[in-house]
């Protein structure tokens, strides 16, 4: 991944929770790549350490706009 281009825009507990905001951001037009420091993929989540941290990185160019899609997330999940 080129550190240039892309920046991180959160990070989150557990793969299913990153793969269901890949794909609202994919629904908006935005691209993400996801990082996962890992022992193997598992249906069970793992959280030893951290383990379980997934990044979530855009492209600098949707950064702005990925940061407001999330906010409109984050305050339709309260």
């Amino acid at each position: 991944m080129d550190n240039l281009k892309w920046e991180l825009l959160t990070e989150v507990q557990g793969r299913l929770e990153a793969d269901l905001l890949k794909s609202y951001f994919a629904a908006h037009g935005i691209d993400v790549e996801l990082f996962q420091e890992a022992v193997g993929h598992h249906i069970y989540p793992v959280t030893v350490n951290g383990l379980g941290r997934v990044q979530l990185f855009v492209s600098k160019e949707q950064a702005e706009e990925a940061r407001r899609l999330l906010d409109e997330y984050n305050n339709s999940m309260e």
